[in-house]
């Protein structure tokens, strides 16, 4: 069992804000901040930072290209591109020196109410980018090959999003774990090696989350021309 996220204090008096919930406020106001500076500088010659900035998108693209093609990647890329980027945001959080350690900044993907918060996001645009599809062609999955599958079909449906959250949640958190217990028995060398593995963990972790998002995504609007 997971470790209770502690309540930092209540918003408008009935929401409860957390160490994860103050986490992922920096890590917007972080990104939306980044993404002005980066809008209001561009450059035809681009310099360090604007070249990392456009590597980074060129990948993502390359990315969603392989797996959607090329006109639904461009579709819908703003969405699975913040998600990757939010994500893997958010795993790298709990690399930083003190996060995790104190109670009042902690790496969001480490709550499963934030995953789980991810998947329902995930969940609620699969299902409109499938209306937009087509009302017939949004109901008739549900009743291909054969019109008894349809209570599997729709458990299938509810079960992504869970399976994503879980997903998520599990293995940042049990990396988070590992990494705790191995500082506590070998405070000198282990941790090191184990964040330095968790770079790549982290970005992992963000790649399968929003690839089984674009999967779905596919299968949702394989009848888009």
């Amino acid at each position: 069992m997971g470790e209770e996220s502690k309540v930092i204090f209540h918003l408008f008096g009935i929401l409860d804000v957390t160490g994860e919930v103050v986490a992922m406020w920096i890590i917007l106001a972080v990104l939306t901040v980044l993404s002005l500076i980066v809008k209001l500088h561009l450059k035809e010659r681009p310099g360090v930072f604007q070249n990392m900035i456009e590597t980074g998108v060129e990948y993502l693209d390359n990315f969603f290209r392989d797996l959607l093609g090329q006109e639904k990647s461009r579709r819908y890329f703003p969405f699975l591109a913040s998600l990757f980027i939010f994500i893997i945001f958010a795993n790298y959080t709990g690399l930083i020196p003190g996060v995790g350690l104190t109670d009042y900044v902690k790496a969001p993907t480490s709550s499963l109410s934030v995953t789980a918060g991810l998947g329902v996001v995930a969940f609620v645009f699969l299902q409109v980018a499938g209306l937009r599809c087509g009302v017939k062609h949004y109901l008739k999955r549900f009743v291909s090959p054969m019109f008894f599958m349809l209570p599997l079909l729709l458990m299938d449906e509810f079960i992504k999003p869970a399976s994503l959250a879980l997903r998520l949640f599990g293995n940042v958190y049990g990396e988070e774990m590992v990494t705790e217990e191995l500082y506590g028995i070998f405070p000198v060398g282990v941790p090191v090696v184990m964040m330095v593995l968790s770079l790549l963990f982290c970005a992992l972790q963000a790649m399968v989350f929003t690839m089984l998002t674009s999967i779905y995504l596919d299968e949702v609007t394989e009848s888009e021309e």
